[in-house]
């Protein structure tokens, strides 16, 4: 097995669908006694597929998580700017940041599930305002999270000589990251506001969007070397190619969106899949396992895939 590769790191996404509480620790405890980098919480109130099973609130749960864990980082995957007055989001997340020893990710985005927002009594307005309203959120998040009285006037949303006490840990704060490839507004708030960037690296547009995240950095003065590059993938790693190819048929079963953004082979084979995405510039994996997160699955990877990235 190959020892060489760049440096890159791998996160676990953690979507506690159908997950009693109990079984959330001890997930938890096991990737974070593994050395993985980090746990991804998604924040949805209804599971896409099959709706009435059980799914707990993401900041309550990363609150447990807090606790549970001592190395591994926490991170949103994403919070839905909509569903919670960014101000007391920002309250929020700096409590999260303490808890954790520093240890947060802030994961932010404007939502796209129609079917969540109606249910719970939310508008869902056309993209173009829930992207005003997106970017007047991140705002007054940064505000908050740094200035000793934040006072920010906007279209959506304000605050004024709001105290937020005490400020994270992290300085001047927790990482930001932002996901989405839309070139006229997207990619701009990613090179305004966020730290980190969510992409797929096996997208056919990533060089493109690439090329257009970078020239949006020259134009506000931003060195692009202050952004890191992260992908979500679904992993399907075999011992044998054949087990590999069954679990890649899962994916396939499923429909899931995320499909082109697989990786599957033997240890040796996911290993030089991920070399061609790091070539590219993506330092961290948020990753699903099509098996679900088994405890033989989240081991075997920590021993078979990551140490060739160390």
């Amino acid at each position: 097995m190959e020892q060489n590769s760049a440096a890159a790191e791998f996160g676990l996404m953690f979507t506690p669908v159908g997950l009693s509480a109990e079984s959330i620790i001890s997930e938890a405890r096991t990737a974070d006694r593994l050395g993985y980098h980090s746990l991804w919480v998604s924040d949805h109130f209804i599971p896409a597929v099959e709706p009435e099973r059980d799914l707990f609130e993401c900041l309550t749960t990363m609150g447990a998580l807090t606790t549970a864990t001592e190395r591994i980082r926490l991170g949103t995957i994403v919070i839905c700017t909509a569903f919670r007055n960014p101000a007391l989001l920002a309250k929020a997340l700096c409590t999260l940041d303490h808890l954790s020893n520093g240890r947060l990710i802030i994961g932010l985005g404007a939502g796209y599930r129609e079917d969540e927002f109606k249910a719970y009594g939310y508008d869902f307005p056309p993209v173009p305002e829930r992207l005003r309203r997106f970017e007047e959120t991140v705002q007054v998040i940064k505000a908050m999270l740094v200035e000793p009285r934040a006072t920010f006037k906007g279209r959506f949303h304000s605050v004024e000589g709001a105290i937020n006490n005490p400020k994270p840990l992290q300085k001047p704060h927790p990482p930001i990251m932002i996901g989405g490839g839309g070139r006229k507004v997207m990619l701009k708030l990613v090179a305004k506001y966020a730290d980190w960037w969510n992409f797929g690296g096996a997208n056919p547009y990533f060089d493109e969007l690439l090329a257009t995240l970078k020239e949006h950095c020259r134009t506000i003065g931003r060195d692009f070397s202050t952004l890191r590059v992260t992908e979500v993938v679904n992993v399907c790693l075999g011992r044998t190619e054949q087990e590999a190819r069954e679990k890649y048929r899962i994916v396939e079963a499923s429909g899931s969106r995320s499909l082109p953004n697989t990786i599957t082979g033997t240890a040796d084979q996911v290993i030089q899949d991920f070399q061609r995405r790091v070539a590219k510039g993506v330092s961290l994996f948020l990753m699903h396992f099509p098996e679900g997160r088994t405890p033989e699955t989240v081991e075997y990877f920590s021993r078979a895939v990551m140490p060739a990235f160390r």
